[in-house]
C-alpha cells in the first residue's frame, strides 16, 4: 500500500515557507522596538512597558474581513491592494473611541498557496499598518484544498489599540450644537460588494471591460483601496484637544446608521446631501442599476468614509486641517439634543448593531457633477 502525503492531498508547506520569505522585509517594516521576536514565531510578542504611563489604560480590539471585494482581486489577478483594505477595516475601527492602534494580526486562508499572491496580500496590509502607525506582529496563512478553490482566498483581521479612559470619545461627549463633519471616502471602500457584484452580472459587464466615466476598467476601478483615516484623526484628536466628542467609521449599514450609533439617545441630526455630490462610481452603478443613489444609502458610503462629531467652535478649523492633510472633509450637520417632540417629522434611523443611539436621516438632494 503506497504512503498519502500532505502534498498529494493538496497541502504545500514549502510554498507556504516560500510565501513567508516574500513577505518578511515588508511585516520588518512595521516593527518598532516594542516587536520582539521577528517574524515566524508561534505568538507575536509586543513589549507593553509604555502602558505603563498610563493613568488608566483601555485596550480596544476590533476584528473584520474585506468581504466579496477579495472576489473581484482574484478575477483580474492583483492582491496587492486587498490588503490596504483590511487595514481599513479593522484598524480604523479602532480610532473610533479614540484609540491608537498597537499591533494587529492577519489571516488568511486559501485553496492553494502561491507565494507570490501571498506575499502582494500580506505586503498590502503591511503597508497600511505602517502608515496607520500599527505593528504587524504575526499571522497565518491556511491552506484549504477541496474547500476553497485553487484561486480562491479570504482575508481577516484583528488589531488591538489603547486608549486613556478619561479620553474615551462617544456619545456622552456629544452636546447640544455639535457640528457633523464627514470625510471622503476614496470610493466603496469595502463595503456592499455583493450588490455590485450583481448589478455587474446582470448588465453583462466584466471587470476587464473599459469604464469610460471611470477612466479605467471595472476592475481596477472597484479595487481603489480603502482610505486610511487612523493617522489623520488621531492627530486631530491632539491637536484640538477636547474638540473631538465622537467619530464615526461609515460601513455597513450606510451613512445615517453608522452615524446614529455614536449620538445619544434622544439626539437627532439631519445629514445635507446637497453638501456633496457623491463619486462617479456611485453614480455609475446606480445607473445601470436602474435605481436611484437614495436606494443604496443603507449599502453604500457614496462619498463618506467616516463622520465626526465636534464641537462647533472648532468645526472649522478641524475641517481645514484635515483638508489641507489630504481628506476633503465638510460640514454636513448638527446634532440636537432637544425633546423628541421638536424632531421633524419624517423617517429616521434609530441607533444600529443593537446600539440604542440617536436618531438619523440624510435629507434634500445630493449635488451634482464630481467633488
Amino acid at each position: 500500500m503506497s504512503s498519502r502525503t500532505y502534498a498529494e492531498a493538496g497541502v504545500d508547506t514549502a510554498a507556504g515557507d516560500r510565501a513567508v520569505e516574500l513577505m518578511k522585509s515588508a511585516v520588518r517594516a512595521t516593527h518598532g522596538p516594542e516587536v520582539l521576536g521577528g517574524v515566524g514565531g508561534f505568538a507575536g510578542l509586543f513589549d507593553a512597558s509604555a502602558l505603563l504611563g498610563y493613568r488608566r489604560p483601555l485596550l480596544a480590539s476590533s476584528t473584520d474581513g474585506v468581504g466579496t471585494k477579495v472576489a473581484i482581486a482574484q478575477a483580474i489577478d492583483k492582491h496587492d491592494t486587498i490588503g490596504h483594505d483590511l487595514v481599513g477595516m479593522v484598524v480604523d475601527d479602532i480610532v473610533v473611541v479614540g484609540a491608537k492602534p498597537l499591533f494587529m494580526t492577519d489571516y488568511i486562508a486559501c485553496g492553494k498557496v502561491f507565494p507570490e499572491r501571498i506575499a502582494d496580500i500580506v505586503r498590502g496590509i503591511a503597508e497600511a499598518c505602517e502608515l496607520t502607525g500599527t505593528a504587524l506582529v504575526g499571522g497565518e496563512t491556511a491552506e484549504h484544498p477541496g474547500l476553497l478553490g485553487v484561486d480562491d482566498y479570504d482575508v481577516a483581521g484583528a488589531a488591538t489599540g489603547i486608549v486613556e479612559a478619561d479620553r474615551i470619545l462617544g456619545s456622552e461627549r456629544v452636546q447640544d450644537g455639535d457640528v457633523v463633519l464627514a470625510l471622503a471616502s476614496s470610493g466603496l471602500h469595502s463595503n456592499g460588494y455583493s450588490l455590485v457584484r450583481h448589478i455587474l452580472a446582470k448588465a453583462g459587464i466584466g471587470y476587464g471591460d473599459r469604464a469610460a466615466d471611470l477612466g479605467s476598467t471595472w476592475g481596477e476601478a472597484l479595487l481603489t483601496p480603502t482610505r486610511l483615516y487612523t493617522t489623520p484623526l488621531l492627530g486631530i484628536a491632539e491637536q484640538f484637544d477636547g474638540a473631538v466628542h465622537s467619530l464615526s467609521h461609515v460601513t455597513g449599514g450606510g451613512i445615517a446608521a453608522n452615524l446614529a450609533r455614536v449620538l445619544p439617545q434622544g439626539s437627532w441630526a439631519e445629514v445635507d446631501r446637497s453638501t456633496w455630490s457623491p463619486a462617479p462610481v456611485f453614480r455609475v452603478l446606480s445607473d445601470l442599476a436602474g435605481t436611484t443613489l437614495e436606494s443604496s444609502e443603507g449599502t453604500w458610503n457614496l462619498g463618506i468614509g467616516f463622520l465626526a462629531v465636534v464641537d462647533a467652535a472648532s468645526a472649522t478649523a478641524i475641517a481645514g486641517a484635515l483638508t489641507a492633510g489630504g481628506i476633503d472633509t465638510w460640514q454636513v450637520g448638527t446634532v440636537r439634543l432637544e425633546a423628541v417632540a421638536a424632531r421633524p417629522a419624517g423617517d429616521f434611523e434609530q441607533g444600529a448593531k443593537g446600539v440604542d443611539g440617536g436618531a438619523v436621516r440624510l435629507v434634500g438632494a445630493y449635488a451634482d457633477g464630481a467633488n
